[in-house]
Formats: structure tokens, C-alpha cells, sequence
């Protein structure tokens, strides 16, 4: 593996209860993070390929563990979501090239299809900081009851020379969802919109 990973976090939230109101199912959501070190910190490289390798190598294992998190098969999966923090030697570039080139298509394979595209952040960060998830229906990006996000916080990453790449997966969309659109019972995954 390319990655130098020096910690992963795995996390699962579960509600149970919302606005007094009994979840049942619970909705849940589950989110993998790899601390990982910055090749190119404190330097410019025209050439991140190293980069778009690990993104791709990180693909793959957050969304298994995402996946095995929440003790699901992967097609029972329903929304997915990649972020990136970069510490204060790297560039925001640095996490793009983790996570748009090649990251997307081991989550796919992960959890099964997600024809829709994976909703991202980058951001610049320090340790502590919350990186943000979004997080969008894997196979119809009009299923309105799964725009939601996670947070995720390590309160030591990401270091100066560190990046924390993300990646999050459901099982269900938002608690009590009720601002219309089409249903995720509905959705087909043939055109990544419907």
C-alpha cells in the first residue's frame, strides 16, 4: 500500500429517537477515516499521481470498513461520501487528487453500484478540526431524504505533514424526512439522478 497510514477511525451513529418520535428502523451512518502521510507537505509537485494512487487504494478499504461498521450487505447500503483535510504543509490540490480521480470507483464497488456521484469537501485543517462529510444517495442524486452530511473530528490529525481523507456510507436516509422528492423505494440508479 502507498498510503502511510498512521491512525484509522471507524465510527457508527445510530438514531434512535428524534423529536420525541420513535426511529424504527434507526437510521444509521457510519464513517472511515485514514490519517495518513502528506508526500508532498511543504513542497509543490506538478505531478500528483502518488496522490490520486492512494486516494484510489483508500477507496476500496474506508468503504469496507464503512460497510462492515454497519454490519450490512454492501447493496443494503443507501448513501455515501468522501471528504479531505489537509495539514497546514500541504495544499487543498493535495486532497483533490485523493479524492476525484480515483477514490470513487472502489467506494462504488464497496457498497455495491452507486451510480450517482459521490458528494465531496476539502478543506485545510488543523488537529481537532471537524471535516464535514457530505453525503448524497448512492444511486439517484434526486432522493431529497438522503442530503445530509456526518462530522468527523480526530483531535489529533491532521497534523502539519498529515492528510485525513474520509469516507462515509448509510444504511438509510435522514431521520423523519419530509421535504418531498422522489423516494428512495422509487429510485431506479440507471442515470445517477433518478
Amino acid at each position: 500500500m502507498k498510503a502511510k497510514i498512521r491512525k484509522l477511525v471507524v465510527v457508527v451513529e445510530e438514531t434512535r429517537k428524534e423529536m420525541g418520535r420513535t426511529i424504527d428502523p434507526p437510521t444509521r451512518r457510519a464513517a472511515a477515516v485514514a490519517v495518513i502521510e502528506n508526500p508532498f507537505a511543504g513542497r509543490y509537485v506538478e505531478d500528483l499521481e502518488e496522490l490520486m494512487e492512494i486516494g484510489a487504494e483508500l477507496g476500496g478499504l474506508l468503504g469496507e470498513k464503512c460497510v462492515s461498521a454497519l454490519g450490512v450487505a454492501p447493496g443494503e447500503t443507501e448513501s455515501y461520501g468522501k471528504a479531505a483535510m489537509v495539514g497546514e504543509n500541504g495544499e487543498l490540490e493535495h486532497a483533490a487528487a485523493i479524492l476525484h480521480p480515483r477514490l470513487g470507483a472502489p467506494l462504488r464497488k464497496a457498497v455495491e453500484k452507486g451510480a450517482a456521484l459521490v458528494p465531496s469537501s476539502k478543506k485545510m485543517g488543523s488537529p481537532g478540526q471537524v471535516l464535514d462529510i457530505p453525503l448524497g444517495h448512492k444511486d439517484a442524486a434526486y432522493v431529497r431524504s438522503h442530503f445530509d452530511g456526518m462530522e468527523v473530528r480526530i483531535n489529533d490529525a491532521p497534523r502539519a505533514n498529515e492528510i485525513m481523507v474520509a469516507v462515509a456510507v448509510t444504511d438509510s436516509g435522514r431521520p423523519l424526512p419530509r421535504v418531498g422528492g422522489l423516494k428512495a423505494s422509487e429510485a431506479r440508479g440507471e442515470d445517477g439522478l433518478r
